[in-house]
C-alpha cells in the first residue's frame, strides 16, 4: 500500500511540474513580446542590418607623360532581388533573360537559370547571386539592356556588386617601384609610401545580412559616400623604364647573374626616370622584380671602385695631390700592416700618373695615396662622407631606404687597414641610389639633388601636394675639384677601364666598380660589378648607375658586365630624347621638287605635323591628329594619309625620325638595329610583310 501511495505521489509531483512549465512558456513568450519586445527587436535589427564600410576608389599612379602605371578597374558580381519585378514584366522577360545568362556565363542551361530565379521568387528571396564570376564594366553595361535587368534596381531588382581590382597597364614594368599594398596597409613602393593619399576615405552604407552570411546593400538616406583617393604623379618615364629593364634583363640572362639594378636620374632636377630591380626567380628560370635592391637594406653593400671618386675628391680638396704627379704601384701589390692590397692587373701598372691610376682603377695607387695623406688623421677623410651627403639616408619618398654604413676611427671595428680598404670601396656600405646621388652631384657641377620619384599629388589638374627639385648640398666640393673629377670620369671612358663603351655620337663619363663578395665572412671570387656615370659628358642631362651581382663567365668586372648595359640604355635614351638628338629641320622640310614652294613632309605623328603646318602658316587637313601619317606631294598640294600601324604586319616607318620608328617597331615585338643619323631611309623588312615575333629589323638613317 505504501508503494502505491509513493508512486501516486510522484506522478502528481511530476504532473504539477509539467503544468507549471506549460504555464511558464506562454508567460515568457508574453514577456519577450510585450515587455522586452523593443529590446530584442533592436538586437535583431543590429544583427541583420549593419552600416558597413564602402571602400573608396583608390587613386591612379601616373608616369611623367601621363601614362597610367596603376589604376583601379571596377568589376561586378551580378545578383538579383527576384521579388521586385512586377508579374507582367517578370513573365514576359524571364525566358529571354535566362537564355542570355546561359549564353554569357556558359555554366548552366537556360532552363536551369530560369528555374533558379523562379524558385527564389516563389520563396520570396530578396537576394540571389546569379553567378560568382566577376564581370567588367563593358559587360555590365551590356547586361543593363537585358530583359528585366533593363528596368534597373528598383524596377527589375538587378544588383551589380562593385569590386575594384588594381591593374597595371604596363604589366611588370616598374612594378617594384610602383609597388603594392594589402588590406592591412602593408606593402612597398609608391603604393605603400603614398598610401594615405591613394586610398582615400571609405564611406558607409546600410547592408542587410542574408541567409548564408552574404550582405545585401540597402539604400538609406544616411549613407556616407566614399571620398576617392588622390592620384600620384611620378617622375618615371615609361620609355626609359622599358629600355632599362630590357637591357638589364638581357645581360643578367647572358651572364646568369643573381640580380641587377639600374637607376636613371635627371641631372638638374633629381627626377628618377627609371628604376629596375631584377632577381633570378626561385625556379632558376627568368628574372622578375621582387625586391628593390637600388634602395632597400639588402642592396646596401660594399660599392667597390666607384667609391674611388670620393677618395679623389678628398685628396683634391685637401690639395694633397696633382693629377699629373707620379705614383709607384710596383708589381701590383702593397703591404698594409698584416694585409696585402692587390691590383686587378697581374704584375701591376708600375709607375703611373695619378690620373692614370684612377682611369685604370689601381687599388694600390688610390689606397697608398689616401693612407699617405690621411693615415695620421683618418677622421678628416671620413668627414668627407658627411660633406658630400653620404653619411645618412637621403630621406627618399620611398619607404624602406637602407642606411649607409661607414666605420668610425677609434671604434672597436677600426683597424690599421680600414682606411686603405675604405678608400677603394670596402668595409663600408652604400645603396646604388646613394652612389648615384654622389655621381649626379659631380655631373651637376657640385650641386647634390635629392632623388625624387613623385612630383605631385592631386586630382586632374588640381594638385594638393607638389614636390619641387630639392638641393641636398649646395656644393659638395670646390669648383676646381669638381672640374677635375669630371675630367677623371671622362678619362675612364676615353682611356681607362670603360673604353669599350666609347662612341662617336656623344661622350660618356663614369667609373667602373668591381667588389669581391663576402661569403661566410671571407672574400670570394664572386663579384658585385657596377658602372656609375652620366651623359652626354659635355652637357650632362642624365646620370645612371648599373649594378649586376654575381655574374658568371670570363672577365666578370664592372667594365665588362655593367658598363655595356649603361651604354645600351644611354644609346636608346639619346636616340629618344629630342633635346639631346635634335632632328635636322632642313631634312624634314627638304623639298622633293626644288622648284616647289611647299615643304615635303615624309611621315610622322599627325598632331606634330599639324603643329608644323600652323607654324608655317599652311592650311592642310590632317586625317587624324592621333594617328601616324605618311605623305605624298601632288602638284602644289601635300596629300596626307593615315599610316595604319595597328595591323599585324611589318609597319612602314620610312621617313620617320628614329624616336618614332623605335616606338612603333618595338611595340610590335621587333628587335631594332640602326645605323646613321636622321630619318629612316631604308628598312630591312618590307612594309606589309608577315610579322614574326622577336624578328630583327635593320634601319638605315640619313
Amino acid at each position: 500500500m505504501n508503494i502505491k501511495r509513493s508512486i501516486v505521489l510522484r506522478v502528481r509531483v511530476v504532473f504539477i511540474l509539467v503544468a507549471l512549465a506549460a504555464c511558464a512558456i506562454p508567460y515568457k513568450i508574453a514577456v519577450v513580446q510585450v515587455k522586452e519586445g523593443d529590446k530584442w527587436r533592436a538586437k535583431a535589427e543590429q544583427v541583420n542590418f549593419q552600416y558597413r564600410e564602402v571602400p573608396a576608389t583608390r587613386g591612379n599612379i601616373y608616369a611623367t607623360d601621363g601614362s597610367l602605371l596603376a589604376t583601379s578597374l571596377p568589376f561586378y558580381r551580378v545578383a538579383i532581388d527576384p521579388t521586385v519585378a512586377k508579374d507582367g514584366k517578370f513573365k514576359s522577360g524571364i525566358d529571354s533573360l535566362a537564355r542570355k545568362l546561359s549564353g554569357f556565363y556558359k555554366d548552366k542551361s537556360a532552363t536551369a537559370y530560369k528555374r533558379m530565379i523562379q524558385d527564389a521568387r516563389g520563396d520570396k528571396k530578396r537576394f540571389l547571386i546569379l553567378n560568382r564570376k566577376q564581370i567588367g564594366y563593358q559587360d555590365m553595361q551590356k547586361m543593363t539592356s537585358w530583359p528585366i535587368f533593363r528596368e534597373g534596381r528598383l524596377g527589375g531588382g538587378v544588383i551589380f556588386e562593385k569590386v575594384e581590382k588594381r591593374y597595371l597597364p604596363f604589366n611588370s614594368l616598374a612594378s617594384r617601384t610602383v609597388g603594392t599594398v594589402n588590406e592591412k596597409d602593408q606593402g612597398a613602393g609608391i603604393e605603400y609610401s603614398f598610401n594615405n593619399y591613394l586610398k582615400g576615405k571609405d564611406g558607409k552604407a546600410l547592408f542587410q545580412r542574408l541567409a548564408g552570411g552574404s550582405w545585401k546593400p540597402v539604400f538609406d538616406a544616411e549613407d556616407i559616400k566614399p571620398d576617392n583617393g588622390y592620384d600620384v604623379f611620378t617622375t618615371l618615364d615609361v620609355n626609359i623604364q622599358d629600355v632599362a629593364e630590357t637591357a638589364l634583363r638581357r645581360q643578367l640572362t647572358d651572364r646568369e647573374a643573381a640580380f641587377g639594378s639600374v637607376i636613371v636620374m635627371e641631372v638638374k632636377t633629381g627626377h628618377i626616370k627609371a628604376m629596375a630591380n631584377l632577381q633570378r626567380n626561385k625556379n632558376g628560370v627568368g628574372y622578375s622584380e621582387s625586391y628593390n635592391y637600388a634602395v632597400g637594406d639588402i642592396g646596401n653593400t660594399e660599392p667597390g671602385s666607384t667609391f674611388k671618386l670620393l677618395s679623389m675628391l678628398a685628396l683634391l680638396e685637401e690639395n694633397k695631390i696633382s693629377l699629373n704627379e707620379k705614383i709607384e704601384t710596383g708589381n701590383g701589390a702593397h703591404r698594409f700592416y698584416n694585409q696585402t692590397m692587390y691590383d686587378a692587373k697581374n704584375g701591376g701598372f708600375g709607375t703611373i700618373t695619378i690620373r692614370e691610376a684612377f682611369e685604370k682603377s689601381s687599388n694600390v695607387a688610390i689606397s697608398k695615396l689616401v693612407d699617405m695623406h690621411f693615415g695620421s688623421s683618418p677622421s678628416k677623410f671620413m668627414a668627407y662622407m658627411d660633406k658630400v651627403g653620404l653619411a645618412e639616408p637621403l630621406d627618399l619618398q620611398l619607404a624602406g631606404e637602407g642606411k649607409p654604413f661607414f666605420k668610425k676611427p677609434g671604434s672597436k671595428t677600426w683597424y690599421g687597414t680600414s682606411l686603405p680598404w675604405i678608400s677603394i670601396g670596402y668595409e663600408s656600405k652604400l645603396n646604388p641610389i646613394h652612389t648615384l646621388a654622389f655621381y649626379n652631384a659631380v655631373a651637376n657641377n657640385g650641386v647634390m639633388m635629392k632623388p625624387l620619384f613623385v612630383k605631385g599629388v592631386g586630382r586632374g589638374n588640381s594638385l594638393v601636394e607638389t614636390y619641387e627639385p630639392q638641393v641636398l648640398r649646395k656644393q659638395i666640393a670646390s669648383e676646381k675639384t669638381v672640374k677635375q673629377l669630371q675630367e677623371l670620369l671622362e678619362g675612364v671612358v676615353l682611356r681607362g677601364t670603360a673604353r669599350n663603351i666609347l662612341n662617336e655620337n656623344y661622350p660618356i663619363a663614369g667609373k667602373t666598380g668591381t667588389a669581391q663578395k663576402i661569403v661566410n665572412g671571407r672574400y670570394t671570387e664572386t663579384y658585385y660589378t657596377s658602372f656609375a656615370g652620366y651623359f652626354p659628358a659635355d652637357r650632362p642631362k642624365y646620370s645612371m648607375i648599373v649594378v649586376i651581382d654575381s655574374p658568371n663567365g670570363f672577365a666578370a668586372y664592372g667594365g665588362d658586365v655593367s658598363a655595356p648595359v649603361f651604354k645600351e640604355i644611354a644609346d636608346r635614351i639619346y636616340a629618344l630624347d629630342m633635346e639631346l638628338n635634335p632632328v635636322d629641320q632642313s631634312k624634314i622640310f627638304l623639298a622633293e621638287n626644288q622648284q616647289s614652294k611647299l615643304p615635303y613632309i615624309k611621315a610622322g605623328k599627325g598632331e606634330e605635323l599639324q603643329g608644323i603646318f600652323e607654324q608655317l602658316g599652311l592650311a592642310s587637313k590632317i586625317p587624324s591628329s592621333e594617328e601616324w601619317v605618311i605623305s605624298s606631294q601632288l602638284m602644289e598640294k601635300i596629300e596626307l594619309k593615315i599610316n595604319d600601324t595597328e595591323k599585324p604586319v611589318v609597319p612602314n616607318v620610312s621617313g620617320m625620325p628614329l624616336r618614332d620608328a623605335l616606338f612603333i617597331l618595338e611595340n610590335k615585338g621587333l628587335k631594332v638595329n640602326y645605323s646613321g643619323k636622321g630619318r629612316v631611309m631604308e628598312q630591312s623588312l618590307n612594309p606589309g610583310a608577315p610579322l614574326t615575333p622577336n624578328a630583327t629589323i635593320n634601319l638605315v638613317l640619313g
